[in-house]
């Protein structure tokens, strides 16, 4: 990126001649202080492998924690909070709109009824933005505002229900189909805990407002704080931090600098995956998704050690719609992952065939081996996500692993 930037929104988007682009809007540099909070943004060419400058969100006062959407070639960039200089903090109404296609903003949209930051922020049904709890000056609200793009209105949904579970700010979600998924963030409390829920909401099509919400509780070790959320064939959230921190990094808690958890975390419907990618980073504020080509982009967000990132992160998926699991009771793990095109085998019964699929969904693998497989070899000039669909003598194991 031009300049390292935490904190900032970020989202797809697309001019009317089909050119894709990777937008961040405002955010934090690498000062880490109030006075490096700013409004400057950019946006990145897929086509050119290319950075250039936009013009500045257009408010008062930089800000973070805001979020972006984008729907039909115009981008909304939503709420976001100001830091003053003797500490105050205030969240913002604006809702801000800019035209992918004439590379400028266009007038604001109407006023968030709640003023929001560290929100959750998703579409519905390629037509409504739906704005589900976050913070608001001094505490979490249960608020679900939906704004209506092409009315230019907002409208209340179903609140979440009014305790710790739901109400949250730095949590992440997708909307999938009519049902809403978010997870983690922090609850008001003593250093703002961590918060290990799933939320789910489900959206009456009939009537978009109405809302039924349910939870489901996991463990502190799956918990995540500002972590990117996006449909990768399921719910997936992806970086993050397991400690709750401010603006600049430093967790609530007094234990002093956050690291990032570097985690991969997928919902089935019954369990919570969870795998390591260590390139990822935490403090995201949404993510760029081109979900016909399989590709996923994180715009800097900070690194180990309150390091604010310049890093553009492309990660690459399965669209071939196979499910990580197993139809059998066997145990089977595929190492190292990463590799470097060569992979172990460890399996509690015998590995009878294996198809590897790149991204695209090409057959990039094909072994058979009645007597048994416990190792495979890529070829030279591969790389890139491989799914791998493992026959045992109980059913079919599906495995993804990284090629570099």
């Amino acid at each position: 990126m031009p300049e390292a930037v935490a904190n900032n929104a970020v989202v797809e988007g697309m001019t009317s001649s089909g050119e894709r682009y990777i937008y961040s809007f405002a955010g934090i540099d690498t000062s880490k202080i109030f006075s490096g909070i700013h409004l400057k943004s950019w946006r990145y060419s897929v086509t050119n492998d290319q950075w250039e400058a936009i013009a500045d969100l257009p408010d008062t006062l930089g800000k973070v924690a805001a979020g972006a959407s984008h729907l039909d070639g115009i981008i909304y960039i939503v709420g976001g909070y100001h830091v003053f200089g003797d500490g105050g903090e205030l969240s913002s109404k604006r809702l801000h709109r800019f035209d992918c296609t004439t590379n400028s903003y266009l007038s604001d949209g109407a006023d968030i009824p709640v003023e929001i930051d560290d929100h959750v922020q998703a579409v519905w049904n390629d037509s409504l933005i739906y704005v589900i709890t976050g913070w608001r000056n001094t505490t979490n609200v249960i608020n679900v505002q939906i704004y209506d793009p092409a009315q230019d209105t907002w409208t209340e949904g179903t609140p979440v229900p009014p305790n710790n579970i739901y109400r949250s700010f730095g949590a992440s979600g997708v909307i999938d189909g009519n049902t809403i998924y978010y997870f983690g963030g922090a609850s008001l409390g003593p250093s703002f805990p961590i918060q290990p829920f799933l939320r789910i909401g489900e959206i009456n099509p009939a009537n978009p407002q109405e809302i039924s919400w349910r939870d489901t509780t996991f463990g502190n070790d799956t918990a995540l704080y500002r972590a990117a959320a996006v449909m990768l064939n399921r719910p997936t959230w992806l970086g993050g931090s397991r400690t709750t921190y401010n603006y600049d990094g430093i967790a609530y808690n007094g234990s002093g600098s956050v690291e990032p958890s570097q985690a991969i975390q997928q919902w089935t419907g019954e369990q919570m995956l969870v795998s390591n990618c260590m390139e990822l980073n935490m403090d995201f504020r949404g993510v760029a998704h081109f979900r016909d080509e399989g590709t996923v982009f994180l715009a800097g967000g900070m690194e180990s050690g309150q390091q604010v990132s310049d890093k553009l992160l492309r990660l690459t998926y399965s669209t071939v719609g196979l499910d990580e699991k197993s139809e059998g009771e066997t145990e089977l793990q595929v190492y190292p992952n990463p590799t470097h095109g060569i992979v172990s085998i460890q399996s509690t019964e015998r590995v009878t065939s294996v198809k590897g699929y790149n991204t695209l969904g090409e057959e990039v693998l094909n072994e058979q081996n009645p007597v048994g497989i416990d190792w495979l070899k890529f070829a030279d000039d591969f790389s890139g996500m491989v799914t791998l669909k493992l026959e045992t003598e109980s059913g079919i194991v599906i495995r993804r692993v990284i090629v570099r």
